[in-house]
């Protein structure tokens, strides 16, 4: 059985510690984090700490926590000689500064209180050596039938590819509540286009599931929703996605 200890009390740790608790081949040995009312959750179940000093040894440990505080927390394992992995999607491998230093990658987005089903999420894994690869490999079996090899360059790619299929899709969604919020109109009436639009993805590249004024190259259209649109910045992405859809459309022509 594999001994692990999680490093962090946030979304990406809360996720994975509800889905290695399951675990017959893991065990999670303790999570350690430095916000104590966080902890509480994690005590029900398995030892915390708030103290590094008090960090047990272990196989594995997952550091995931905000980027800009991996370099900090994997400082206070430097001693500890189990694989010290951290989950992020743009940090290098080189961060953590150890010998059987990893990443541990899962490629989804978490929401806290969202339950998130494991089995398809993509875990991306890179290792010091084979020997560690192996180690996470087996971890990573526990979560998913999706796993990866992806090097420290490929991974900061797929993170920025990441951002625009989800971060900032998003953001593209919340201006289209705006816009129905504005006539009174409910979200939910775009939502079977949302799914629709996703699913054809199953089928389709998405040059070839490409639709819309731009792709026609309707400037009377696209002129007319720009007159609709109040918000600068609004009218900018318009403008700008446009341009970047015609664009393709006249490369592939």
């Amino acid at each position: 059985m594999l001994k692990l200890i999680l490093i962090g009390t946030g979304n990406v740790a809360s996720h994975l510690f509800n889905t290695f608790l399951n675990s017959k081949e893991v065990s999670i040995e303790q999570v350690f984090g430095r916000n104590q009312e966080k902890l509480k959750k994690f005590s029900k179940y398995v030892p915390v700490t708030s103290l590094s000093s008090e960090i047990k040894e272990a196989d594995i440990y997952i550091i995931a926590v905000s980027d800009d505080v991996i370099i900090s927390v994997a400082q206070l394992l430097g001693n500890k000689q189990g694989i010290i992995a951290h989950t992020s999607g743009s940090v290098s491998i080189k961060a953590l500064n150890h010998k059987k230093a990893a990443v541990f990658y899962p490629l989804q987005t978490f929401t806290k209180n969202k339950k998130i089903d494991f089995s398809s999420i993509p875990i991306c894994l890179e290792a010091s050596n084979k020997e560690d690869l192996i180690v996470l490999n087996k971890l990573a079996k526990n979560l998913s039938n999706s796993i990866f090899e992806v090097s420290s360059s490929q991974r900061k790619k797929l993170h920025l590819a990441a951002v625009f299929a989800n971060n900032f899709t998003n953001h593209l969604f919340q201006i289209s509540k705006d816009l129905c919020d504005s006539e009174k109109l409910p979200f939910d009436i775009l939502k079977p286009l949302i799914y629709e639009t996703a699913k054809k993805l199953e089928d389709l590249n998405p040059s070839e599931a490409q639709t819309g004024p731009a792709k026609r190259n309707d400037v009377e259209t696209m002129q007319q929703h720009l007159e609709q649109l109040k918000d600068p910045i609004h009218k900018k992405l318009y403008q700008l996605i446009s341009e970047s859809i015609i664009d393709s459309n006249e490369k592939k022509l």
